[in-house]
């Protein structure tokens, strides 16, 4: 075989056929049509409410703690007045007070989060009701499971608050 040389472009090369790298969600797992859980590929598997066991309304932990919502709050209070308030409870972990963008006054309300459940629910029965800077305040939990008792609206208030149309 004269003029045979081992660089032959025209030659054909056998290539073995690198798996295809998938980017994005499911790259790491194998297309299958049934989750596998256990499999560490997988996402991992959060504790879900089960509503045969728990009340109608309970509340809800957050992931680090107890989160209580406050409403009422008036306009001009600080986050040292609210400590100062809420800290006879308990521990605060944390307190997030929102402010109006076009204002910059507080929005009238506040997420006050407790490390213990006991902390969190004697803030929201010893301040539900109470005056704060002149204003009646709210606690509530932040997160809760079920339904608090139904619709907040009598029934004649469901309906248009605009007059009937004449036709």
């Amino acid at each position: 075989m004269e003029g045979h040389c081992d660089d032959d472009p025209m030659e054909e090369e056998v290539v073995e056929a690198m798996p295809r790298r998938i980017k994005g969600r499911g790259g790491l797992r194998a297309p299958s049509k049934t989750l596998d859980l256990d499999h560490p590929n997988n996402p991992p598997s959060f504790p879900r409410c089960n509503a045969s066991q728990s009340p109608a309304y309970a509340p809800q932990r957050s992931i680090e703690g107890w989160i209580i919502l406050i409403t009422g709050i008036h306009e001009e209070v600080q986050e040292d007045d609210l400590f100062n308030v809420f800290g006879d409870y308990g521990a605060i972990k944390d307190l997030h007070l929102n402010l109006d963008r076009r204002t910059g006054f507080v929005k009238g309300y506040v997420l006050i989060e407790y490390e213990k459940f006991e902390e969190a629910k004697a803030a929201i029965s010893g301040m539900n009701g109470a005056k704060l800077f002149g204003q009646t305040i709210s606690g509530d939990w932040a997160f809760s499971t079920g339904s608090f008792g139904g619709n907040l609206r009598s029934p004649e208030l469901n309906r248009s608050r605009s007059p009937r149309r004449r036709y």
